[in-house]
């Protein structure tokens, strides 16, 4: 975020109004029923789908990151995702009874949410986030990044147009219009909880508002092949999910862990599939420029393979889908195995399936600890092994991860724009982030009169 050139007490006055508007319309909000909340809901997510390509467009033109197409997709295929989730799933008033435990929760609203959405992400995370906070009967307040401010707020203004049709405050939805960091400081303080989607630093500020909050940790998907699988089946997922959005999403694949018996077939498939190998003695010069002082060249997010060259002087060919570098160091010992937000690839040869599960997890303890993974596997016992060994908060199998890992149509896991890392990544949650972390639960507790009454013996004899 940029430092702020308004007077704090300015910045301070717009956003309490902000907050003070946001809880008019809250409160009224709160009384409408599940039919009314849910018809809402739905019209938000439909006008962003109907126009996922305006935003696409402004998205690339604005920050110069990513992929047209691929960003339709996100608009267009994350609202229907949500929608198809949260329709028919009670979260107004009582939500759930269980008869068997005497128990009945009542869902309520936390109130007024505050989100901080990224560059990377400027149209898709507000459209998640705000879907999933009016499910939960709260308003919300965006503070977008930026250098994508005007992405986020043509995609809040036409989710506020679609609240005023369905007769909604459009307060329930707003953004910060000159965002900066005093400014998205001040709604987190303010709000009652907030969202923050983001670099480490804006998670960091996020826990320290003082208020509840939702943040993310840095992604690594590593992504391995086991043996005996359809290699090439498996390989055109981990491309596409490499090269999709120019590899800008913290769910792409980051580093291929293949058995080392195939390695001359699969430098062959993956330059068959439009892959630009890194030479040996280009390593030391691509790796500097990739990675300078250690850390991702910020210059090269989100850029084609050709753009990534001619920025950092090294000859692409234009028609190149991707880079891969082959590498036999791995954790702290190799940068390429950090998170690269391009579409580069790092692979990596194993022996033994211990070798696999060793370079998979000092990979992610090295970055990326608690987010995801991607294993493509016949093997029920490696699959299972894979994610009870591995320091991760969800596992895909046999999946592209960078559209699966945030969840999809095909999948169970709740389609998000924040993916929680626990307490690996400094999270609070362990999981992708949904409607029901948006509301607290009053349980009303009866007595269960026909409980079967036990002697302190017969408890302690329990196994």
């Amino acid at each position: 975020m940029l430092e702020n050139k308004e007077p704090k007490c300015v910045v301070e006055k717009e956003i309490e109004g902000m907050i003070d508007n946001a809880r008019i319309a809250q409160v009224e909000f709160e009384k409408w029923s599940q039919e009314d909340v849910d018809r809402v809901v739905k019209a938000i997510g439909k006008a962003v789908y109907g126009e996922g390509e305006k935003l696409a467009r402004m998205a690339i033109e604005e920050t110069g990151m990513g992929k047209y197409e691929d960003k339709i997709n996100k608009n267009k295929g994350k609202s229907k995702a949500v929608w198809k989730q949260l329709s028919g799933i009670a979260s107004r008033r009582i939500i759930k009874r269980n008869p068997e435990e005497e128990l009945i929760e009542v869902a309520k609203p936390i109130g007024v949410i505050g989100a901080v959405t990224p560059v990377t992400n400027p149209s898709m995370t507000p459209i998640h986030n705000a879907m999933i906070a009016l499910k939960g009967g709260n308003a919300i307040i965006f503070s977008p990044h930026p250098k994508a401010k005007n992405t986020g707020i043509e995609t809040v203004n036409i989710m506020r147009e679609a609240l005023f049709k369905e007769g909604a405050s459009k307060d329930l939805l707003q953004i910060v219009k000159e965002p900066s960091l005093l400014h998205t400081t001040k709604v987190m303080e303010l709000c009652d909880a907030s969202i923050a989607t983001g670099g480490p630093a804006m998670v960091k500020a996020a826990y320290s508002s003082g208020k509840p909050s939702f943040g993310v940790g840095a992604g690594n998907v590593q992504c391995v092949l086991d043996r005996k699988i359809d290699y090439r089946e498996s390989i055109d997922k981990v491309i596409a999910g490499r090269i999709y959005d120019n590899g800008i999403l913290c769910t792409c694949e980051q580093t291929l862990i293949y058995p080392q018996e195939i390695k001359l077939s699969l430098i062959d498939i993956l330059k068959e599939k439009g892959g630009y190998l890194i030479k040996e003695d280009e390593m030391p010069y691509f790796r500097k420029h990739l990675f300078p002082g250690g850390k991702i060249n910020v210059e090269l997010v989100g850029k084609s393979p050709s753009e990534l060259g001619r920025i950092i002087d090294m000859t692409i060919p234009k028609d190149t889908k991707f880079i891969f570098v082959m590498i036999d160091e791995y954790g702290e010992k190799e940068l390429f195995t950090k998170e690269k937000l391009c579409p580069v690839l790092s692979v990596i040869g194993y022996e033994s399936w211990n070798d696999a599960l060793n370079i998979a997890k000092t990979n992610l303890l090295f970055e990326g600890a608690g987010h995801s993974a991607v294993i493509h596997s016949n093997n029920t016992d490696h699959i299972e092994e894979f994610g009870i060994v591995l320091p991760i908060s969800r596992l895909v199998v046999n999946q592209q991860g960078s559209s699966a890992l945030g969840g999809s149509l095909n999948n169970g896991l709740n389609p998000t724009a924040t993916l929680g890392c626990g307490s690996w990544g400094n999270n609070s949650l362990s999981e992708n982030l949904w409607w029901h972390h948006l509301v607290n639960i009053s349980r009303i507790s009866y007595e269960i009169k026909d409980k079967e009454d036990l002697s302190d013996k017969e408890i302690w004899d329990l196994k």
